[in-house]
């Protein structure tokens, strides 16, 4: 039978990658709730490294299908362009819960609250200390990508990989520093609903940006190996447009929860 295709789209092969994965997920929250409940990590370490494992091996043949065997022609990189928008917009709609929790609770404090927000007993974070410091590592990391992006344009090599490996150093540098954060806060998830909307808001942003930062590793990797051109590197545009939406979220978060909110 031919394999010749008088058409330009991608017709995906049978691939394993997908139920795995699903499957490592499962694993992973299971293992979740058996750390949460019985203090005991062993599962969710293993569904991590299931989950890890299949994430490397479904972006190599991904790499693979769009680099060397080019599948990815204009027509698919369209259908990618706009999965990528859709799932960026599902995403601000993620956050827009949090804000709409976190603005229910501070604009009208109940009488639980003491009627002041933050509640009675709760110590804020200065938003002049690590929160004003994580907002210019973020913000310095937007314009580092966007260098690599016109260094990409432009066929710079050189310029495109230093610009990305400083744009993963920071966002590296944020999560430590958010991680010491956590650490040091004077609160918990348990205090009010002050610590519940602080903690799930700033902690899904922080596993948003050390998404980002995978998805940027990933990025400098296949630069490094020649993967993109300046016509051919929508990869790198997706990782792009993602850390610029982590950007724009934190400073929401940074104005209302650190600054407004204290």
């Amino acid at each position: 039978m031919s394999s010749h295709k008088n058409h330009p789209y991608h017709l995906v092969d049978v691939s394993p990658w997908p139920i795995l994965g699903a499957l490592g997920a499962m694993i992973t929250m299971i293992g979740l709730i058996k750390w949460f409940h019985f203090y005991n990590n062993n599962l969710f370490l293993i569904g991590s490294l299931i989950t890890m494992l299949i994430m490397y091996q479904w972006w190599r043949d991904i790499s693979r299908e769009g680099t060397f065997l080019g599948l990815h022609t204009f027509p698919v990189t369209m259908g990618l362009r706009w999965g990528m928008i859709l799932f960026i917009t599902s995403e601000v709609f993620f956050f827009i819960s949090f804000f709409w929790a976190f603005f229910h609770s501070s604009l009208s404090p109940t009488i639980e609250l003491g009627m002041s927000w933050p509640p009675q007993g709760i110590i804020p974070f200065n938003p002049i200390q690590i929160p004003l410091l994580n907002t210019l590592i973020l913000l310095t990391s937007g314009l580092t990508v966007t260098w690599a992006h016109h260094s990409l344009m432009e066929n710079n090599f050189n310029q495109a990989l230093q610009s990305l490996i400083l744009t993963v150093i920071l966002g590296i540098y944020f999560t430590l520093l958010q991680a010491y954060e956590y650490i040091e806060a004077p609160f918990t998830m348990a205090d009010s609903v002050y610590g519940s909307t602080f903690f799930i808001a700033t902690g899904f942003h922080g596993l948003h940006v050390i998404i980002g930062t995978t998805f940027l590793g990933v990025c400098l990797l296949r630069h490094y190996k020649n993967h993109f051109s300046n016509i051919h590197h929508f990869g790198f545009e997706a990782a792009a447009w993602y850390w610029h939406f982590v950007d724009v979220v934190w400073l929401f978060l940074y104005i209302s929860i650190y600054w407004w909110g204290s």
